[in-house]
């Protein structure tokens, strides 16, 4: 959902029969096909110093009010007072970029250093810094580079993406949930479920696209951003920020494409990107070619496409194909699946002879097909996905015998966290078994920890689940079914708790 708390017309139908009982979906606000920077109008009413004592307010109405408009006065909203709210919005703890200044060290006298940082910008003599690379592991065993970047690049780059959230809103689709204000991994979710189960949706293509931060291309970017942003100032700024490159060791590589991932402002340019490039082209070929119903949905470069018809599907990933190459981009060829799925998937399997209907990952969930126990209706249901449990549950075993000799407590204390967190995202309705799965989990890794720390004091059952009623956190259910929790947050009113 956005920022207003509606919904878009992608996922549900655009009318609704009265005697369904459900809220009419959200139309989606219409937008030509991107066309080149010729005749295109100027936001004049955003140049004035009348308008722009408004501020950023003032850039989102003419967002609003002119689809077509290119802002050509931008880079002055780039005040100290942003700066301070863009080093304000940033992690405490982060690490350091290649200067070692953290977040702390730089709030001494952070006043005066912001002024000179933002008479630099405005002077032209700001330098973007490289980055300093470094890899985290992925749940498929691989690595996943990450580019950390020096401190007051982060906070300039927070104030330009401040900027562009002012235009991009009013700019992206409604099936577009990732890295935007106000929507989050649940709300993707939510939509999806709601989507298939509303629809006529028979055959679900689950799209990836491979390497999508490093394979970006830097002019592509460029062209896009010109759409709506003539500020040249502005524009110099980013594309430092593309091409910077990074430090290995003491040799620098510069960049030829791609945006670096750890970057504050590559989240937005990402959705820039796929909104030329994906989100606009999608919603013309639903329109325009599509037979029956079909449901659109992508979360950054992962998307998820529902279809009435297997000849549209088909007919779509081939297309969908060929237009993400004529920009650089390629699918993956093993996370790109098209599959059976849908509310007569299970009967139509059953009578050709074949297995249960293969099932698709989303945002840590396994979703598949299934019936209620309560009346026999057809469902959408969801699991933690297996691998990504292990992975977690391996981090905590051995996070566990790192703590060997640690206090009870202080162990306890950290137990609480880990366990709450991932409650607080995989509490879900229908996840209850793996969910306690996890919980029993963790609970059997403390135990043998603690008796195989000590085999003098040895930890009775009993004792030790007093302790569990202590630091372990009440499982609960944090997020109703989706299609209701969706039916709330999309009316403009308050969401379920």
């Amino acid at each position: 959902m956005n920022a207003d708390e509606k919904s878009d017309k992608v996922i549900l139908p655009e009318k609704q029969s009265n005697n369904e009982g459900l809220p009419s979906a959200e139309t989606v606000e219409e937008r030509t096909l991107p066309k080149r920077n010729i005749g295109q109008a100027t936001a004049d009413r955003t140049q004035s110093r009348s308008a722009a004592s408004s501020g950023l307010a003032g850039v989102r109405q003419a967002a609003q009010r002119n689809k077509d408009v290119q802002f050509t006065a931008l880079l002055h909203h780039v005040s100290v007072d942003l700066l301070e709210q863009s080093y304000q919005a940033l992690t405490r703890n982060s690490a350091p970029g290649i200067d070692g200044v953290t977040w702390h060290a730089y709030g001494e006298k952070r006043r005066e250093k912001l002024m000179a940082l933002h008479n630099r910008i405005h002077n032209g003599t700001y330098r973007a810094s490289p980055a300093r690379r470094t890899t985290i592991p992925k749940a498929d065993g691989s690595e996943r580079p990450l580019s950390i970047l020096c401190l007051e690049d982060k906070i300039v780059q927070q104030a330009v993406v401040y900027v562009l959230e002012a235009i991009y809103e009013e700019d992206l689709m409604g099936f577009s949930y990732g890295f935007r204000r106000g929507r989050g991994q649940h709300d993707a979710l939510d939509a999806l479920s709601t989507g298939i189960y509303r629809k006529r949706v028979n055959w679900v293509l689950d799209a990836d696209i491979q390497r999508f931060f490093d394979a970006m291309s830097h002019d592509w970017m460029m062209q896009f951003l010109q759409h709506r942003i003539g500020d040249k100032r502005l524009l110099r700024l980013i594309a430092k920020w593309l091409k910077v490159g990074v430090m290995n060791g003491h040799h620098r590589e510069r960049s030829d494409q791609g945006a670096p991932q750890g970057a504050v402002i590559s989240p937005m340019l990402a959705n820039i990107y796929l909104h030329y490039v994906h989100d606009l082209w999608s919603r013309k070929w639903r329109r325009q070619q599509a037979n029956g119903d079909m449901i659109v949905l992508r979360y950054a470069d992962d998307s998820v496409f529902g279809f009435e018809h297997k000849h549209d599907a088909q007919r779509f990933l081939q297309e969908l194909t060929e237009r993400l190459q004529a920009f650089g981009l390629t699918l993956h060829p093993d996370k790109t699946r098209l599959i059976r799925f849908g509310r007569y998937a299970i009967q139509d399997r059953k009578r050709l002879g074949e297995r249960k209907p293969e099932t698709f990952d989303f945002l840590g969930f396994t979703h598949f097909c299934t019936y209620s126990k309560k009346n026999g209706a057809f469902v959408i249901g969801r699991k933690t996905i297996k691998k990504r449990m292990r992975a977690t549950l391996k981090l905590i075993k051995t996070e566990l015998r790192r703590r060997w000799y640690d206090p009870l407590p202080k162990t306890g204390e950290w137990i609480m966290k880990v366990l709450q967190g991932h409650l607080n995202y995989f509490s879900v309705s229908g996840n209850d078994s793996s969910i306690w799965l996890f919980y029993n989990e963790v609970r059997r890794l403390w135990l043998q920890r603690i008796r195989k720390r000590s085999q003098r004091a040895f930890m009775s059952w009993s004792k030790f689940m007093r302790l569990t009623v202590r630091y372990f956190p009440r499982v609960r259910l944090v997020h109703p079914h989706p299609c209701y929790r969706f039916d709330v947050r999309t009316r403009g009113r308050s969401p379920v708790r």
